[in-house]
């Protein structure tokens, strides 16, 4: 399928780090039809010397997908963007926002802000190399720099380049002193900055990320922006996407019950496990995403311990899905 044949980007998932695999990923598309998911970021260099297959495989049903690039050199960026249109992925992310020292390291994420000409190379580099789109997450800032101008000047640069989508995280990114986790949580929120964003650039799409939760905060920062990004609220809380399709996609035809997706998984996990279990994937390795799926219901907690229990799982027959959804009073 093309980009063409999806919907706007209203509503997306983030890409997050062990978490948003392909498994995760089928799993909320069972719950949500229209949000567009991204994948783990996946560095150039896993790609162009590593197992691309074991990085890049996915399944059909999780279209729209975007591939979340990490990466600093325009011609690596560019080969391993090829490499997402061949796979068929429908959009490649750049990573300009991820704080973590290891990732400073290799010269990318957040600290490429810095460098708007190159992120511009970089951008310039993908679209030329692929018919389908090339996006920007960042942050509004790096360090202590709350200059509006910087991250102005930044979206400005780039945009010039050809890039017309840039997801915003409404946060700064502190490089030195704070973790990953705390870089999510201490620095300030601050969506006057890309609420302005969108203001100052009318003519580009502006996706807002960092902090959201719940569909009525989406409702109430798409009157300001084009989209929004939610990350860990998704994963913890994954069944508050059931409503996402209706309320901004203007399409009931895809709710589901919580019962319906955990049978839906069944047969998912039976092929994974037939395909890749001699690889060493496990049947943990995709009940594990599951775990928030029952929360505020009577009996979630034994939904939980039953999806977690080692002995339970090492069978790996799905009957055991059974058992935990079982266990949940609707």
């Amino acid at each position: 399928m093309q980009l063409m044949d999806y919907k706007k980007r209203t509503i997306s998932v983030a890409p997050m780090l062990d978490w948003t695999d392909r498994h995760c990923r089928y799993f909320h598309r069972l719950i949500s039809r229209h949000t567009w998911l991204y994948t783990e970021m996946v560095t150039t260099g896993a790609l162009l010397f590593g197992d691309v297959a074991r990085h890049l495989d996915f399944s059909e049903e999780e279209h729209p997908i975007a591939l979340q690039l990490g990466g600093s050199e325009p011609g690596d960026l560019a080969q391993c963007a090829r490499l997402g249109e061949k796979w068929g992925y429908d959009e490649i992310n750049l990573n300009c926002g991820c704080p973590s020292e290891r990732v400073q390291k290799g010269a990318f994420g957040a600290c490429l802000m810095s460098e708007s000409t190159l992120v511009a190379n970089c951008v310039k580099a993908m679209q030329d190399a692929v018919s389908i789109d090339v996006t920007v997450k960042h942050r509004i800032g790096i360090d202590k720099n709350e200059s509006y101008d910087f991250v102005r000047d930044f979206i400005g640069e780039v945009a010039e380049a050809g890039c017309k989508t840039f997801i915003v995280h409404a946060r700064n990114a502190i490089l030195k002193g704070l973790s990953p986790r705390e870089n999510r949580e201490i620095p300030p929120l601050r969506y006057e900055v890309v609420y302005q964003l969108k203001k100052d650039f009318p003519e580009l799409e502006i996706l807002l990320n960092g902090g959201i939760e719940t569909a009525d905060e989406v409702g109430e920062h798409i009157k300001h922006v084009d989209g929004v990004m939610i990350g860990r609220a998704a994963y913890h809380y994954p069944y508050r996407m059931a409503e996402f399709d209706a309320r901004f996609y203007d399409d009931p035809t895809t709710a589901t019950t919580p019962a319906d997706v955990v049978k839906a998984m069944m047969p998912y996990i039976e092929k994974q496990l037939s395909l890749y279990g001699s690889k060493g994937l496990k049947m943990h390795g995709i009940t594990r995403h599951m775990l928030g799926l029952m929360t505020g219901l009577p009996g979630a907690r034994r939904f939980r311990q039953i999806l977690s229990d080692p002995t339970k799982l090492a069978s790996g027959n799905p009957a055991v899905l059974l058992e935990a959804l079982a266990a949940v009073r609707f």
